[in-house]
């Protein structure tokens, strides 16, 4: 099998050759594994790792003043938060510094919002970025859309928006459908220019916490689900795999994103009540693929690489045993993440074997 067909039966819960991997990686902890697998770009580092499932990026070709990446970099985004660096020994980070929606009072205000335009983005250029993605072999690509509950509180604040949801219920609707409308056409362009070299398209947004979800399930299906639910059920109806990510404890939810059609549920946070392996397994098992688990709290920046590796072994076991898992890290890896942890990592899902 190659990535793309090991990815899609993953997803599928059939047999695979071996079990499918994937890997996302902060820039820190990236060029550390550059410097001790000898090679010198991304690529080249999941090509060494053979990395099945790759992620798209898009490139933004907008104003210049609205160019920095959600989270990403310092500056205004697309949707016009404003972002400030923040530094740890291991990791930079981005921490919002303006909302531009924190003041809107009526729906005319968030209607009047400066929103971007689906214009601002390099769709031509896509071919030429899965070319050299698939430059070895024919890779499993996600594309995510973007995601209709974390974006919106972006936009207004999170304090705001989680008091809106309760007593401005049509200011949380006039900002999730701007939002979702426009990650979901964004995406459709995407599959205009490359739509049958997709494999999966992604969407989410974090709604689960340490211990349960962050906001009540009930307020989540009546005023969130509708737009999240189309930003799966989309591509799902186009014959698309879907995946959806989200943190923390989100149990109580996850028939409802089964039932919208979602494929693919990530990452699995292991350390969050009700979401290990064993715990959940059983549960969605034989209706749901799992994408994580492979914890990036404490496992892979505080273990050794037998630990790792192990580890590894006994989460394939449980969440594979339908076949409908792909072993990836719980969060992009961080800079603290020993190399030879992501290693051991990815050379266990190799051996693995029922």
């Amino acid at each position: 099998m190659n990535s793309q067909e090991r990815i899609l039966a993953a997803a599928r819960r059939q047999p695979t050759d071996r079990t499918p991997t994937s890997l996302r990686l902060t820039p820190e902890a990236l060029a550390r594994l550059e410097q001790h697998l000898g090679v010198k770009s991304s690529n080249a580092v999941m090509d060494a790792l053979d990395v099945d499932l790759r992620w798209l990026p898009l490139r933004f070709i907008g104003p210049q003043e609205r160019s920095a990446a959600p989270l990403c970099s310092e500056g205004t985004d697309y949707w016009g938060c404003r972002f400030c660096k923040v530094t740890n020994p291991y990791n930079t980070y981005y921490e919002f510094d303006y909302h531009p929606l924190a003041a809107a009072k009526t729906v005319a205000d968030v209607e009047n919002h400066d929103w971007p335009s689906l214009d601002w983005w390099d769709y031509a250029g896509l071919p030429a970025v899965i070319d050299e993605i698939n430059r070895r072999q024919p890779r499993a690509i996600l594309f995510f859309a973007g995601g209709a509950f974390e974006t919106p509180w972006y936009i207004r604040g999170m304090e705001q928006f989680l008091i809106d949801l309760y007593e401005s219920p049509e200011i949380v609707d006039a900002i999730c459908s701007r939002v979702e409308a426009y990650f979901r056409q964004r995406a459709l362009r995407v599959l205009e220019v490359v739509g049958d070299r997709i494999t999966i398209i992604g969407s989410g947004g974090d709604i689960g916490t340490q211990r349960g979800m962050m906001v009540d399930p009930k307020i989540w299906r009546e005023r969130i689900k509708p737009y999240t639910g189309r930003l799966i059920s989309t591509f799902k109806q186009l014959g698309y795999a879907t995946l959806y990510h989200s943190d923390g404890s989100i149990i109580p939810v996850i028939n409802d994103f089964i039932e919208v059609g979602l494929d693919l549920l990530d990452p699995i946070q292991v350390g969050a009540t009700g979401m290990t392996p064993e715990e959940i397994y059983p549960l969605f098992g034989d209706r749901l693929s799992f994408h994580g688990a492979i914890d990036e709290v404490e496992l892979l920046p505080l273990a050794t690489p037998r630990q790792v590796y192990d580890a590894t072994l006994r989460t394939i076991d449980v969440l594979g045993r339908n076949h409908g898992y792909i072993v990836s890290p719980t969060h992009q890896v961080q800079g603290d993440t020993p190399p030879e942890n992501i290693v051991a990592m990815f050379q266990a899902a190799r051996d693995f074997r029922r």
